[in-house]
């Protein structure tokens, strides 16, 4: 039992930040030589993320999906997302334990603070309207990653207080041992660049 429990706390995280570190790499050089994308398992990375809270070395590969293979190989975007720059809610989800725990840091982010959105064109920078811990929801709360989310606590829509209709959504687990509620982070999109 003892080796079970090390294995899904540190075990997970070593063999998911080696894959993700190598999903990176793979990724990078494919965008830097013009190749469309990767092979093997970096082939279907839609964005990198880089979130620059978590240190200058932080990056994570995202795929479309959030099941549990998905979120093993780092951010799952949601199924009906916007594209990252779009109109609509850029909405991720991540581990915040286990498997390579990209959110670990949720509950130290603050508002203001940046999540860069890096895909093979083109960089996009959005930043946070929300502190990481301000919002926690039910696990079934989808309301959050709707294209224009409403709180239906307040009626009060995401894209009025963010003051854009480009958004960005960070989902993640409120505890660290139990997965009943999520924490969620909003942000909107601050500028776009060439990569």
């Amino acid at each position: 039992m003892l080796g079970y429990i090390s294995w899904q706390l540190y075990g997970t995280t070593w063999v998911a930040k080696r894959e993700q570190d190598r999903i990176v790499r793979e990724t990078e050089q494919a965008w830097e030589s013009g190749q469309g994308s990767a092979s093997g398992r970096a082939s279907d990375v839609a964005a990198l993320i880089r979130i620059p809270a978590f240190g200058d070395e932080y990056v994570v590969p995202a795929h479309v999906g959030t099941d549990d293979d998905t979120l093993a190989r780092g951010f799952g975007i949601f199924e009906d997302a916007a594209e990252p720059g779009a109109v609509g809610n850029f909405a991720l989800s991540g581990h915040r334990i286990t498997h390579g725990e990209p959110l670990r840091g949720m509950p130290d982010l603050e508002a203001g603070d940046e999540v860069v959105v890096e895909t093979r064109s083109t960089t996009y920078t959005y930043e946070l309207v929300t502190d990481g811990d301000a919002l926690t929801v039910d696990l079934d709360a989808g309301w959050v990653v709707e294209p224009d989310p409403t709180d239906p606590r307040t009626g009060e829509r995401v894209s009025t207080v963010a003051d854009s209709r480009r958004l960005i959504t960070l989902v993640t687990c409120a505890e660290l041992f139990h997965t009943d509620d999520r924490l969620v982070a909003f942000g909107r999109l601050v500028s776009e660049d060439p990569r």
